[in-house]
């Protein structure tokens, strides 16, 4: 939800949006191009993003309650290394300290979620000290004139909620639907093939237009605030342009991602292709009606519209070809019904994570695809980083400097095209809890030791670099642009330097547990010394 200060169109040119009709989008149109200098509109708004569960950490403390994510963690073997957001980044106690750091990036909002077992521990009972803690991080960032932009959900479900078979989702990614209840790989852990997401995606769009619609009725008067739907929107790319069972299998690909939740909210009912093939598998499967459920004309009607803004949270693309699945009723999943494979280029920059590529040009498609489809809605990208895998603190992250530089870039070209986004949220502020992967994932431009109990936060060289992007509001001119890579760079090389000398004494109080150095200048120098050691002996 974004306040007033954020909104910068009337809210009948917004639903005008909202119900225009698709376009056709250009699938063999795919300009590359080279890096484009020129600034961003005026005021475009520049951000940071968190969630509660990831960062929050204070999970049994002041009345909260239990949620889906808390039990989920807490069972062995669900979570890397058995890690839990139980601590996570101590965010609960460092309101100003964090606010502190986002004033020093510049930011202008801040994206953070709500922990609704902080505020309804129990089905009766509002807990007035999680509501005090809201409060307060709301009026610390107006006080900073940084805006509040307010998940209203992001996975961490009341457990009571859910045992009652209550489902309140604001934060609609197709990843809550698919991996909290068809997979099981995200927290409820239900694995219902070929149902479950279907079922949970039914009720978090009709869940998201009743949230509009009341918000429309009761506050907007008064507040003259913004709610909108935040997406996850991977790209599919045809792997051949001039096929067209390609260029069908990629449209097939988005549609079954971005389109799922946001067809329905913008024309008042899923993407026909996904009424289409997923009717015909489950007959083909012997059931009398499609896995797929269908809307109500009434809930059409109610759903469609329901859009002040369009939050896209966008990371990587995939090269998409046709290939067909078979229909049987044991192997029936969203996956499955899609009838394609998903490629990737060996040349693309893998930082960390297995599934996150960077690929800046397939931002700009994702934004012109939302163009053509959707009426050319405000959008407002949610959320859009990249993460590493490292065995030791490295704050000298080059490759999350080129990833930013390059889909902003790319955001900005797009903006060129037309598309009307209004604001960027860098995913994430800080290092934080990535869900099944634990801490061994990093998506931070703060560092956070994790293994310090005060989980202290040491800015990477990204702070720099993406600081400079927000003063200037873009990208003035080649030379301007690499000597900001150069400078970020030089100061973290030395900050490198310093933190590697303070894990052994800031970890002194972990006596039973292995100390292990986390910054890798220190690690290198420790061999060195060891090869010098030896060396010397063999002399």
């Amino acid at each position: 939800m974004l306040p007033r200060r954020a909104r910068t169109v009337g809210h009948v040119l917004v639903l005008v949006l909202c119900l225009s009709s698709a376009e056709d989008f250009d699938w063999t149109k795919n300009d590359h191009g080279s890096f484009y200098y020129g600034t961003f509109p005026t005021g475009f708004s520049w951000g940071a993003g968190s969630s509660a569960y990831q960062t929050e950490g204070a999970w049994d403390k002041d009345g909260k309650g239990l949620s889906i994510w808390d039990v989920f963690s807490h069972k062995k073997g669900k979570v890397q290394h058995n890690g839990t957001g139980d601590a996570a980044c101590e965010g609960y106690y460092k309101i100003k300290d964090d606010v502190s750091l986002m004033k020093e990036l510049k930011l202008t909002h801040y994206r953070f979620s709500i922990s609704w077992p902080r505020i309804l521990p129990t089905a009766d009972h509002i807990n007035e000290k999680g509501i005090q803690y809201y409060d307060d991080l709301i009026n610390h960032l107006l006080e900073n004139k940084i805006t509040p932009v307010v998940t209203l959900y992001h996975w961490d479900l009341p457990q009571v909620q859910f045992k009652h078979g209550q489902l309140f989702q604001r934060l609609c990614q197709p990843s809550v639907a698919v991996e909290g209840y068809e997979t099981g790989e995200h927290a409820p852990g239900l694995k219902l093939r070929g149902t479950g997401a279907y079922r949970a995606a039914h009720h978090i769009i009709k869940a998201h237009a009743k949230v509009w619609h009341s918000y429309d009725m009761q506050w907007r008067g008064k507040q003259k605030g913004l709610v909108g739907i935040s997406l996850g929107g991977d790209w599919g790319e045809p792997v051949d342009i001039s096929n067209q069972k390609d260029i069908e299998a990629a449209e097939r690909y988005v549609q079954f991602y971005l389109g799922w939740f946001a067809t329905p909210i913008f024309h008042g009912d899923y993407p026909q292709v996904m009424k289409d093939f997923i009717g015909r598998k489950s007959v083909q499967q012997g059931l009398g009606t499609s896995r797929l459920p269908t809307f109500s004309p009434q809930e059409k009607s109610y759903i469609k519209g329901t859009c002040d803004f369009l939050g896209i949270g966008h990371y990587t693309t995939r090269y998409i070809t046709q290939k067909n699945n078979p229909s049987s009723r044991g192997s029936s999943s969203y996956f499955t019904d899609r009838d394609l494979a998903e490629l990737v280029d060996p040349r693309w920059p893998d930082p960390g994570s297995e599934w996150l590529y960077s690929v800046p040009w397939g931002f700009r498609r994702l934004l012109n695809f939302v163009k053509s489809q959707y009426g050319n809605p405000m959008i407002y990208v949610t959320e859009n980083g990249v993460s590493e895998k490292m065995a030791c603190t490295e704050l000298c992250d080059e490759w999350r400097i080129h990833y930013h530089k390059d889909y902003i870039n790319e955001m900005l070209k797009a903006i060129k095209d037309g598309v009307n986004v209004r604001g960027y949220t860098a995913w994430s502020l800080l290092d934080k809890f990535e869900w099944d992967e634990g801490y061994s994932e990093r998506f931070g431009l703060y560092y956070v030791d994790f293994r310090n109990k005060n989980k202290p936060r040491y800015p990477k060289a990204s702070v720099q670099f993406y600081k400079r992007v927000i003063s200037s509001n873009g990208f003035p001119n080649q030379r301007e642009v690499e000597n900001w890579r150069r400078k970020a760079i030089e100061t973290c090389s030395s900050s490198n330097q310093l933190l590697a000398a303070d894990p052994l004494t800031s970890h002194m109080e972990m006596v039973t547990e292995i100390v292990v150095p986390t910054v890798c200048t220190l690690s290198i120098l420790l061999s060195a010394v060891f090869l010098m050691f030896l060396l010397r002996r063999r002399d």
